[in-house]
C-alpha cells in the first residue's frame, strides 16, 4: 500500500487494481484503506460509469477509511480505466456480483460488503443484490427506481427525450463527452427520433435499441429491479427526492421489498428517506426556484455510516429500529417519520374538474372542487406538435442549463390556450396531500394516437403557481405499457395519468390547481398524432382534443389527503 500525498492522514490507496470478471474482462478499481490499522475490514463499494475519481467517489474515499472501512471505487465495464465495451445496465448484474465476490475473497475484507451511490451507481447496487452474494450485506441506493422502462427511458408510454438524448450523448465514449457543443433546441426538434444521434453525427447503438423497444417487453424486464425483489435478501436504505425522476421508483422499491423481498430480514429492514430534492439529492436547499431551508438538508454521511455500522459491523446502534420512512412535508417544510406507504390514515379524495367549456389558459373558467359535475360542456383545445407546451421544471434531469428541473412558477405556460387550467377556491384551512396522485381523465381526440398530460400545482395568494408533481399517458398505452392499442378517433376514453407521489400542505388561502394538456417538451417527446410506429415518424398532425367533465364522464384528480392529528 502506498500513501498518496493528496489523501489525508489515515487513508492509503491502491490505484487501478484490475478485478477479473467471469468472461475475462478486467475492471479497474481504486481501493482506499484505513492507514496504520491491521485488517481485515468491512468494505463499501461504489461502481460507476462516470469515472471512479468523481467528487462523490473521492468524498467516500476519504470518509469511509477514516471510519474503519475499506472503500472501493470501480469503473464499470467499458468506462475510463476498465476494459470491455459499455452497454448501459446490461452487464451490471454479473459484473457487480463478480466484483463483490472478488472483494469478499481478499485478505483485507472481513466478509462484509455494502454498496453506495446515486443514480446509475444506485441501480448497479440493486442489480448486484439480486445475484445473492453471501458477502453483500446491505445497499444504500440513492435516487434510482424500480424499472428502467418507466424511468428514465419512458413514462406512461411517452419517451423521456430530454434526459435520454443528453445522457446517451454524454455516455457515448469511454470517457465523459461534452454535450454543450450541440444546439439542443434544434436537436430536440429532429425527426425521426431513431435518427437523432445521426443528426448530430453520432452512432449510438443502445440509444437506437431503446427506440426499438417502446413497450415494456422482455428487453426491459430483464433489467427491471421490480421483477427480482424476491431474489434480494438484504436490508436496503433508499434516499430519494420529490423532484427526482425516480420518485415513483423509490416508493415502488420500498413497498415491493417489504411485500416481496427474498427474506424476512429484507422485508423487515427496508428504509427510505425522501426530501424536497431534485436528482442530486441532499445537495441543495432549493429545488428549482423554491428554497426549502437549511432543515431540508440532512447529514447524509452520518445516516449512511450508521446504516453500514449496523449491517456491516454488527453494532447495535438503533439504525434498524428507526421508522422505516422519513419524508419532508413541503409547505410546512418539516421532516416526519412514517411507517407505511401509502399512509394508513390517507383519505383518497376526488376533486372534480368544472367549466362552462372554456377552461383554456389561466384566463379561462376552469374550476376544481369535491362536488361531482352534472351537465357541463367539454373543454376543447388543439394540440399542435410543432408548437408543444414547453417543459417548466418537474421530475426531470439532468442539465438545468438546457431543461429546467424542480419547482417553478407555472404561469408562463398556463397562459397558453392549449393548457386547460382548473383551480379551486382558496383553502379555508391547511390541507395536507401526501401520497400517490392520480388523474382520471375522460377525453377524446380525432387522432389514432395522442398524449395527455396533467400537473398538480399549489397557488399562493399572490398567484405564484408552483408545480408539485405531474405525469403523462400516451394514448396507445392507456391499457398497459406492455402492449399498444391505437385510439378510435372520436371515442371517449378514461385515461389514468399517474402524477407520481408528493407531500405538500396547501396552506390556508392557497388554491389547488390542475393543468391538463398534451405535451411537455422536451422532457417528453412530441406525440406526432399519426399512430405510426414509434421513433420512425417524421410526419406530424394536429390533434383536436376534448376533455369531458359531466355526470357520465367526471374527470377528476384523486388527492391523498392526510387528516390533522
Amino acid at each position: 500500500m502506498s500513501h498518496n500525498v493528496f489523501l489525508p492522514a489515515g487513508v492509503e490507496a491502491r490505484y487501478n487494481v484490475k478485478v477479473p470478471m467471469r468472461d475475462g474482462v478486467r475492471l479497474s478499481a481504486d481501493i482506499y484503506f484505513p492507514a496504520g490499522l491491521s485488517g481485515p475490514f468491512p468494505v463499501v463499494l461504489g461502481r460507476t460509469p462516470y469515472n471512479n475519481m468523481t467528487e462523490e467517489s473521492l468524498e467516500s474515499a476519504v470518509f469511509y477509511p477514516q471510519h474503519g472501512y475499506v472503500f472501493v471505487a470501480q469503473d464499470v465495464r467499458g468506462k475510463n480505466d476498465s476494459d470491455g465495451e459499455f452497454y448501459p445496465f446490461a452487464n451490471e448484474f454479473d459484473d457487480g456480483h463478480d466484483t463483490v465476490e472478488w472483494i469478499g475473497a481478499q485478505p483485507w475484507c472481513d466478509g462484509n460488503v455494502g454498496m453506495v451511490g446515486s443514480s446509475y451507481v444506485g441501480n448497479v447496487q440493486w442489480q448486484a443484490a439480486a445475484m445473492g452474494s453471501r458477502y453483500l450485506k446491505t445497499i444504500i441506493p440513492r435516487v434510482i427506481g424500480h424499472n428502467l422502462h418507466e424511468s428514465p427511458q419512458f413514462q406512461g408510454g411517452a419517451f423521456q427525450l430530454g434526459w435520454t438524448a443528453m445522457w446517451t450523448f454524454r455516455m457515448d465514449g469511454r470517457t465523459r463527452q461534452d454535450i454543450f457543443i450541440y444546439n439542443w433546441d434544434q436537436l430536440f426538434q429532429s425527426l425521426p427520433l431513431k435518427e437523432l444521434d445521426g443528426a448530430a453525427g453520432r452512432d449510438i447503438p443502445f440509444y437506437r435499441d431503446w427506440i426499438d423497444h417502446p413497450d415494456y417487453d422482455d428487453y426491459w424486464k430483464a433489467l427491471a429491479i421490480e421483477e427480482r425483489y424476491q431474489e434480494i435478501k438484504i436490508p436496503v436504505l433508499q434516499i430519494g427526492g420529490w423532484y427526482d425522476f425516480f420518485t415513483l421508483g423509490t416508493f415502488k422499491n420500498f413497498v415491493g421489498m417489504r411485500e416481496r423481498g427474498g427474506s424476512d430480514l429484507a422485508k423487515g429492514n427496508q428504509r427510505a428517506i425522501v426530501g424536497p430534492w431534485v436528482h442530486r439529492a441532499n445537495f441543495f436547499t432549493h429545488a428549482g426556484e423554491v428554497d426549502y431551508g437549511k432543515a431540508s438538508i440532512l447529514d447524509q454521511k452520518e445516516i449512511e455510516l450508521r446504516w453500514f455500522d449496523r449491517w456491516l459491523k454488527g453494532i447495535s446502534n438503533g439504525a434498524d429500529q428507526e421508522a422505516p420512512l422519513r419524508i419532508f412535508v413541503m409547505g410546512t417544510n418539516q421532516w416526519r417519520d412514517e411507517h407505511e406507504w401509502p399512509l394508513a390514515r390517507t383519505r383518497f379524495t376526488p376533486f372534480y374538474f368544472h367549466s362552462a367549456g372554456e377552461a383554456n389558459s389561466l384566463l379561462g373558467d376552469g374550476g376544481l372542487s369535491t362536488t361531482p359535475p352534472e351537465e357541463e360542456q367539454p373543454d376543447r383545445y388543439l394540440y399542435n406538435p410543432s408548437f408543444p407546451v414547453p417543459t417548466r421544471g418537474g421530475c426531470n434531469c439532468c442539465n438545468p442549463e438546457i431543461v429546467a428541473w424542480g419547482a417553478y412558477d407555472q404561469r408562463p405556460v398556463e397562459y397558453r390556450n392549449d393548457v386547460l387550467v382548473y383551480t379551486s377556491d382558496p383553502m379555508e384551512e391547511d390541507m395536507e396531500t401526501t401520497g400517490p396522485v392520480i388523474v382520471k381523465l375522460f377525453a377524446s381526440t380525432d387522432a389514432r394516437d395522442t398524449d395527455f398530460t396533467a400537473k398538480l400545482v399549489d397557488v399562493d395568494p399572490d398567484g405564484y403557481a408552483v408545480n408539485l408533481c405531474d405525469g403523462i399517458i400516451r394514448g396507445r398505452y392507456r391499457e398497459s405499457t406492455s402492449h399498444q392499442r391505437l385510439l378510435e378517433p372520436g371515442t371517449v376514453y378514461e385515461f389514468t395519468i399517474d402524477l407520481w407521489p408528493t407531500s405538500n400542505v396547501f396552506k390556508k388561502g392557497h388554491r389547488i390547481r390542475v393543468d391538463v394538456s398534451s405535451s411537455n417538451f422536451p422532457r417528453f417527446d412530441r406525440n406526432p398524432n399519426t399512430g405510426n410506429k414509434f421513433g420512425q415518424d417524421a410526419e406530424m398532425n394536429v390533434a383536436h382534443q376534448q376533455v369531458f367533465h359531466d355526470r357520465e364522464h367526471p374527470s377528476h384528480i384523486i388527492l391523498p389527503l392526510i387528516p390533522k392529528a
